[in-house]
């Protein structure tokens, strides 16, 4: 399948408050190491990863202070800053790292401060477009965390404010203290969990970001509803599975990579057409 560009007119756009951004991003978490924790094997590759993306007309990075930990904030300003006027920069905090593939949930007040004015140092801005709070921490009450991020929002630190990792109740309340724009939560072809947060997403015209977007589960199998569809679509399942996020109502993926080949036929995905049948068919193929 050839590479083109995505467009406005190839895959939509959705707002983010103020801020309009095709329905394609690219998640820079993958451009770590291991558990994502530390440098990437190939630092040349993880730059070349970045603009790429930017060349394929992706204008929403999404990163977190703690994918590295810093290293991913990093690694986005070495590659693309000075950024294009509409590139949008999304990252997240809220969660410490101790290892490879330790991750400790911190919504205290001061932890979130700090962790928003280390991005903005990192990501060489004097505003973050859109700051998410990444994950809701049992030993802070949610409005505290929430709060903080009305604060930055009003001392003119972040532009917009999204929330990740959240059930529908915890949405409620983070909007009864702040204009949410987003929500970024686990949600793909082979798990559906976070569907009703979907649907309030659909229902209110919020943006939701679904990560891990590329899984197809026991779809993607051979004899599975996404192989087959991908067989008759000379594609791969993790293409379909993206394909069938597209045609989903408010979903702004986010696939991630490493690797300029995997990106590219992440973007080619967009260039896919499923037929009314095989959507209803994957759809019901929980």
């Amino acid at each position: 399948m050839a590479i083109e560009a995505i467009s406005d007119g190839s895959v939509g756009t959705l707002s983010l408050g103020e801020l309009v951004v095709r329905r394609l991003g690219y998640g820079a978490m993958r451009i770590t190491g291991d558990g994502v924790w530390g440098p990437p094997a190939n630092h040349d590759m993880a730059l070349g990863v970045l603009r790429r993306a930017v060349e394929l007309g992706v204008n929403l990075i999404d990163t977190a202070d703690s994918y590295g930990p810093h290293v991913s904030e990093e690694l986005i300003a070495e590659a693309l800053h000075p950024y294009a006027e509409d590139l949008v920069i999304a990252t997240k905090g809220g969660f410490e790292r101790s290892g490879p593939g330790k991750w400790e949930p911190n919504g205290r007040p001061d932890y979130l401060r700090q962790a928003c004015e280390g991005s903005l140092r990192r990501l060489q801005v004097d505003q973050i477009d859109l700051y998410q709070l990444h994950v809701p921490d049992s030993d802070v009450p949610y409005e505290e965390s929430v709060g903080t991020l009305v604060d930055l929002q009003d001392e003119g630190k972040v532009r917009e404010v999204g929330v990740s990792n959240v059930s529908v109740e915890q949405l409620a309340t983070a909007r009864e203290i702040v204009d949410v724009v987003s929500v970024q939560n686990r949600f793909n072809l082979g798990d559906r969990h976070a569907a009703e947060v979907l649907e309030v997403c659909q229902a209110d015209g919020l943006a939701f970001i679904p990560w891990f977007p590329l899984n197809a589960g026991s779809l993607a199998e051979p004899g599975g509803e996404a192989a087959e569809v991908a067989a008759s679509h000379d594609a791969t399942p993790a293409q379909i599975a993206l394909a069938w996020l597209l045609d989903v109502q408010s979903t702004l993926p986010i696939p991630g990579t490493s690797s300029i080949e995997h990106l590219e036929e992440n973007v080619a995905a967009a260039q896919i057409e499923l037929l009314d049948d095989e959507i209803g068919e994957l759809t019901a193929a929980a």
